[in-house]
């Protein structure tokens, strides 16, 4: 039986949730020459910088008492970190992080910020290897970053909030890294609007959800090798993959190049400065599935931006010099 979550307990959890979590705006983008503009759900004004406090808040607050005394866990490259940092500080318990020593220095000076302990692994499985670790000797409840009901409950509430804000839409388009927030939104929003298509995007060199949506159960992939590293899950778990598999109309694929477009994309366009992640739905819309969703009223995610000002400012660069070509 495939995992399921009902409209009744996405709107419980949206309460449970209460101001801990923002209803981030949304903007319609004017002027992008495309007929119908996409409306843009700023999930990058979330607290912490992204969509991930949802689904980290609603794990921790599921914890009892003696698991939250002896505190949580977790693996990231930046925003589940953050998120569990903030989760932890916010419901009175400790917090210990393992991200990649690759990670963004302004990633893990956040999660100090918020007041958990953070080391450095060298790849993505050494460091879920090392959170295994700590969670076995330490007791700590490892609040994973894409997979679970409850993880995925905290995305829905994102798609709830959109649907309300938004009630016309005819498509969404949401980024996929492990497929935690493609999972929850696409719940909601084909509860809420069964005729409105909701498509997944995820970079060409992290293409983990689409792998396993062809082998038809969860598969891995050798190695991440993108820009969008918040989107670089090295394999898919079930409950992320079974919600995909029965809500996702379609999955499409973007490259680095088709990335840095976006960003300098919503720069221009929107005044946003964004990490890849962030870009990858508009991205999407740019590209892949421009011709599909001509005419539509299209939401399109924005789900982060946790991004160094030096590191912003390369990527568009890149881009920048790329199109003078």
């Amino acid at each position: 039986m495939e995992p399921e979550l009902d409209l009744d307990r996405i709107r419980d959890a949206r309460a449970r949730l209460g101001d801990a979590i923002l209803t981030t705006p949304v903007l319609e983008l004017t002027g992008a020459g495309a007929g119908v503009p996409p409306v843009l759900k700023l999930e990058l004004f979330q607290v912490t910088g992204s969509f991930k406090p949802r689904g980290a808040l609603l794990n921790v607050m599921a914890l009892d008492e003696a698991q939250r005394a002896r505190g949580v866990c977790a693996v990231s490259g930046g925003n589940h970190a953050i998120a569990t940092a903030y989760a932890a500080s916010r419901l009175g318990t400790r917090a210990r992080i393992v991200m990649l020593a690759t990670a963004s220095p302004l990633r893990a000076e956040q999660c100090r910020a918020w007041g958990a302990e953070v080391e450095l692994a060298g790849t993505i499985h050494e460091a879920f290897e090392r959170a295994d670790a700590l969670s076995r000797a330490e007791g700590l409840s490892l609040i994973h970053p894409f997979e679970g009901l409850t993880t995925a409950l905290g995305s829905a509430t994102l798609g709830l909030e959109l649907v309300e804000q938004v009630p016309d839409l005819e498509a969404v388009v949401v980024p996929i890294g492990g497929g935690g927030l493609a999972a929850g939104v696409a719940a909601a929003v084909k509860q809420l609007r069964p005729g409105c298509k909701v498509y997944g995007v995820e970079p060409v060199g992290a293409d983990t959800m689409r792998r396993s949506l062809e082998a038809g159960r969860p598969v891995g992939i050798e190695a991440v090798r993108t820009i969008a590293d918040s989107l670089g899950a090295p394999y898919a778990l079930p409950v992320s993959f079974g919600l995909c598999r029965r809500h996702l109309d379609d999955l499409v694929l973007v490259d680095d190049p088709a990335l840095r477009t976006a960003m300098r994309y919503l720069l221009e366009r929107a005044k946003l400065a964004v990490e890849p992640a962030g870009a990858a739905a508009t991205a999407a819309w740019l590209g892949p599935l421009r011709e599909r969703l001509a005419g539509r009223r299209v939401g399109l995610i924005v789900c982060g931006s946790n991004i160094d000002a030096a590191s912003f400012a390369r990527l568009v660069a890149e881009d920048t010099n790329a199109q003078r070509k």
